[in-house]
């Protein structure tokens, strides 16, 4: 049975609909804000893509995860079936390097204009970048680049996903080299569908003339027709053919003037689609320098008013960033025992925050008995909570010949979180409610394999199901605590183009295997991750509020000049210190 056609403004048929389309899913559309928005959405869509192809140890994939929340099938007019993320993406003029605006998956622009217009046609051909040359490698070794140099979807062995990377031959060979990485689109391996991408000429990505520095910049280009009419048509493009659209899910620079956009983007999903969950993840760079004092004032003032504005609008947000702070006081970036990342390049920093997403969105991704996105934000943003932190163990410290019980009990006697929210060490501090996802875990190792009638080591070596064991470890260690905690044998998938920065003690699996060749390429993972309400954002919010507070002004004016009052400031650190003091640790417990 054929499909409908799908048009345009202009009344082109840019694709034809498949009529199995969406097929029962719980869809999200995803939204990425800015260019660091741009990094980690690379790193979190080949992530998906990996986990669609076939596992290369010859395991079966457990098929705990559901790909059409988050992807969506379609035909192009020449018949190719073609599965795409459910996505709009926006950022500035020469952000995009060698990926074409309108992405390489359906029709040439010139074609369709050939078709419009029957009159003389005239060409103006703009300087093409030529692909990354990582990429171009990595995408031959994979079949998918053909001989004259187009990029073909390849046929895929099981309906979805990419063939599987064959590491074995040239491992080095597919590690980026650490200066070929400029943008995301150096090493996004994922094929866009035309609606996705939305570029704001408006402003330039390079050079110091022409920025999107402030948050009033940011908002005031949603008040314009055209970007806003464009944002709006493609809302409905995506929204329109969903059965079941559980909500968006924005990843948002917060450092710079994509603060406003996305504040003034959650007010319009808000205002159009109420009801549904809208969950902001408000993205930070990594460390700043000291010897850019407007640009550091430029990011506390846009993280502070994006924070505001986004949790007004947002069913909650989850600040996401390796610097040590929100604030102007620097501080290391965060460190991970088995990690060794450059937190100057935004290239490994993006791929450790697109591994915690992949982990703590696990519950609202679940085949069987998820739980919605508005569920999630009802259970975390309990008494106006509306900010939450992020923490994740990565890699899991998986030991072969050990239990979850063995390595639960190890991890109790350290402080093994990572916290991934720049909120400073959260251990020992009140946690109000949390979500907690562990990955990656082999059936067999769930539960204590000790014989019977040896003397149980802890209360974990008495459970009998993985589930147990990972709930009565989140007991002891925030008792009285609202949690929801799931255990997935999934792991997360790291094969390049994610970074090489792991230990030389990890197998390709992710265990610690001491003695691993040198140059063994991970592929996967175990990941421990969590969203937390925390007492901790008590500190961090009134801290950047007091910051605030010391400003002048009157030395920062081209801020104000983009857009804010003086009113806006004196609301903003009112709602700061409002937000601050709902984290306040009392003697009750939020009711």
């Amino acid at each position: 049975m054929g499909g409908a056609q799908r048009v345009d403004r202009q009344g082109r048929a840019t694709e034809e609909l498949h009529p199995g389309m969406a097929g029962g899913a719980r869809e999200v559309l995803t939204l990425q804000l800015g260019h660091f928005a741009g990094f980690v959405g690379a790193h979190w869509w080949n992530q998906q893509d990996a986990a669609l192809g076939p596992n290369t140890d010859a395991q079966e994939s457990p098929g705990e995860l559901c790909p059409d929340v988050l992807f969506r099938t379609g035909r192009t007019l020449h018949g190719q079936e073609t599965y795409t993320p459910r996505l709009i993406l926006m950022d500035l003029k020469g952000s995009l390097n060698s990926l074409r605006e309108e992405g390489g998956l359906y029709r040439d622009k010139q074609v369709d204009a050939a078709i419009a217009w029957q009159g003389k046609l005239t060409t103006h051909k703009e300087e093409v970048h030529p692909k990354n040359p990582y990429l171009q490698d990595l995408l031959s070794v994979e079949g998918v680049l053909s001989s004259d140099g187009v990029w073909r979807v390849k046929p895929i062995p099981n309906g979805k996903g990419p063939p599987p990377v064959n590491t074995a031959m040239a491992p080095k060979s597919l590690i980026p080299p650490e200066g070929s990485i400029r943008v995301w689109s150096d090493f996004l391996r994922v094929d866009l569908h035309p609606r996705s991408i939305c570029m704001i000429h408006k402003y330039n990505h390079d050079g110091e003339a022409g920025r999107l520095e402030a948050f009033g910049q940011g908002e005031s280009i949603l008040k314009e027709p055209r970007y806003l009419e464009e944002l709006e048509d493609r809302l409905h493009f995506y929204v329109e053919e969903c059965d079941y659209l559980q909500g968006f899910q924005i990843l948002c620079d917060l450092h710079d003037g994509f603060s406003g956009v996305g504040a003034k983007t959650a007010e319009l999903l808000q205002d159009e689609y109420s009801g549904r969950g809208i969950i902001t993840w408000g993205l930070l760079p990594g460390p700043y320098n000291l010897r850019e004092p407007q640009k550091n004032i430029y990011r506390l003032l846009n993280t502070a008013f994006g924070l505001v504005h986004l949790t007004t609008y947002s069913s909650f947000i989850c600040p996401l960033s390796l610097g040590g702070n929100l604030g102007l006081r620097p501080k290391p970036p965060v460190s991970f025992p088995y990690l060794h990342y450059n937190a100057t390049l935004p290239f490994h920093c993006s791929a450790i925050l697109a591994t915690a997403l992949d982990t703590v969105t696990v519950p609202y991704r679940l085949h069987s008995s998820p739980v919605s996105m508005v569920h999630l934000a009802d259970m975390l943003s309990v008494s106006g909570k509306k900010v939450v932190t992020a923490e994740a163990i990565i890699p899991f410290p998986l030991v072969p010949g050990k239990s979850l019980p063995d390595i639960l009990l190890q991890l109790e006697e350290a402080s093994p979180w990572t916290s991934l929210s720049a909120c400073g060490d959260l251990s020992g501090t009140r946690c109000f409610a949390q979500s907690v996802v562990l990955r990656g875990i082999d059936r067999a190792s769930h539960t204590s394999q000790l014989v019977s009638g040896t003397p149980l080591p802890s209360a974990l070596h008495a459970c009998t199901t993985g589930e147990e064991v990972l709930a009565q470890y989140l007991q002891q260690q925030q008792p009285r605590v609202i949690s929801s905690s799931h255990l997935l044998l999934t792991p997360c998938r790291v094969a390049p183009p994610y970074p090489h920065f792991f230990s030389t003690s990890f197998s390709q699996q992710g265990a610690i295997v001491e003695g691993s060749p040198r140059g063994t390429v991970v592929k996967n993972i175990p990941v421990f991750g969590a969203l937390r309400s925390s007492a901790s954002l008590c500190q961090s919010l009134g801290g950047l509020a007091e910051e605030l507070s010391k400003l002048d002004l009157r030395r920062w004016a081209s801020f104000m000049d983009a857009g804010v009052e003086q009113d806006d400031m004196e609301e903003l650190l009112h709602d700061l210190r409002s937000l601050a003091h709902c984290y306040q640790e009392g003697d009750g417990f939020p009711h």
